[in-house]
């Protein structure tokens, strides 16, 4: 139980999330707050914010919902029975074993459509206005949806008795405009806005995104609420123990949607050069990510330039297990980012025993002093060195970053809610 006050948690993206396959990090962020109010507090509700106002949901609708969107989402299969890993596996030349069962068809979408109307429904028929929340309670909002439109949160103002607390991931789009999509940056402000206008405390997931926020607030002229840091819980599939593939070669590993702020055009120009100085005994680079916006450059990298096409392969739709397994049979992960509000794959990373070059920012630096190799983002040289340093056979550089993971313990979701409870008590 987080706090013992009543407690409404706001599911709305959740409800969303109906449709969908598998969770964002947002989404994994939402599950686990929802799992921590809902399914540990019998004074807690759900919210649903819709354009008729804000509606309020029985603790048992509440969980209805949670549990049809873990239903929903598909990709915590096993390894072994994850199509997308056993996919990557024989371009990797490696086998994951057995038959890929069918991937799910567009019945199943239709199926998923079919839960989300009648969510839709029932959220109509069996919810309560917001007057139906219990006085002096607890008002968590874990994502950041609908906070660019502020007029969905005014009802907070006529329940001055509610305390609300919510969750900021990052201010990327505000601090970093260039690496976003057009307007992003005025949407994500006029999200910031509204959680200075109404957040009696603040949840955030670094140091860093604490810090950050807190400028933006003063700059805006809000008060300081206190702000509670939790570093994220790293799933229970991420550890060393596990399915894992015997790879020919050294395969390094890179996490995360291609855009320019992933800074995944580096590792691509740093391929070129490697298959220039190494030929067929160049390394494999494995990206395990969609691709994203306005990174053009790196993309034509990936479809046309031979050296880059002959060794870096693209993954998608991995399940949390066939990612898990394969963390555990690279080289190392490389994270050259210029700039996180966590980093959640390096401390997946660290947990299945994989080594770890990371850029030298803010976010990097908070979880994984004493475990990472650093590099600068722009030090291309750096990164290079490091690569076929550790791309070696019989690496020590690589046998001594392992050894800073001896003994290494993630984040978990107790400890999380363990550093955030105190700060919600108190309100």
């Amino acid at each position: 139980m987080i706090t013992e006050r009543p407690t409404a948690f706001d599911l709305t993206r959740l409800v969303t999330r109906l449709r969908h396959t598998s969770p964002s990090g947002i989404d994994r962020v939402d599950l686990a707050y929802a799992h921590a109010v809902l399914g540990g507090h019998a004074r807690s509700v759900g919210v649903v914010s819709t354009a008729l106002g804000p509606r309020v949901l029985p603790r048992d609708e509440a969980l209805a919902i949670v549990a049809a969107v873990e239903a929903g989402w598909v990709e915590d299969r096993p390894a072994g029975e994850d199509p997308a890993y056993r996919r990557l596996a024989g371009r990797l030349g490696a086998s994951a074993g057995g038959e890929a069962p069918a991937a799910p068809g567009g019945a199943r979408a239709r199926d998923r459509r079919l839960i989300q109307a009648r969510a839709a429904a029932r959220i109509l028929a069996r919810s309560r206005p917001v007057s139906a929340l219990p006085r002096d309670s607890l008002y968590l909002h874990t994502s950041h949806l609908r906070l660019d439109r502020p007029g969905r949160f005014d009802w907070l103002y006529d329940r001055r008795d509610v305390r609300a607390a919510f969750f900021v991931h990052d201010v990327i789009p505000i601090t970093h405009p260039e690496y976003g999509r057009a307007g992003e940056a005025a949407r994500h402000e006029a999200r910031m806005r509204t959680v200075g206008r109404h957040a009696a405390a603040i949840l955030v997931n670094s140091e860093d995104t604490g810090a950050r926020t807190l400028g933006l607030l003063d700059a805006w002229g809000f008060p300081r609420p206190p702000v509670a840091v939790g570093h994220l819980g790293v799933e229970p599939a991420f550890g060393r123990e596990g399915a894992r593939l015997t790879l020919p070669r050294p395969t390094f590993l890179a996490c995360g949607t291609i855009e320019s702020r992933k800074n995944h055009l580096l590792l691509f120009q740093l391929w070129r050069v490697l298959a220039e100085r190494h030929g067929a005994r160049t390394p494999r680079l494995v990206v395990v990510g969609r691709r994203g916006w306005e990174a053009e450059s790196a993309i034509d990298m990936l479809e046309r330039c031979p050296g880059v096409r002959a060794h870096v392969i693209e993954a998608s739709g991995l399940s949390t297990h066939g990612l898990a397994a394969l963390m555990r049979s690279c080289t190392a992960l490389l994270m050259p980012s210029f700039t996180e509000g966590y980093g959640i794959p390096v401390v997946e990373a660290a947990a299945s025993g994989l080594p770890v070059v990371a850029s030298d920012i803010p976010a990097h630096r908070e979880i994984a002093q004493g475990l990472a190799l650093f590099r600068d983002p722009l030090d291309g040289p750096g990164w290079l060195a490091a690569i076929e340093s550790l791309a070696e056979p019989g690496s020590p550089g690589r046998a001594a970053l392992a050894g800073h993971l001896d003994g290494y313990r993630p984040p978990d979701w107790a400890g999380h809610f363990t550093a955030v409870g105190p700060t919600l008590a108190a309100l």
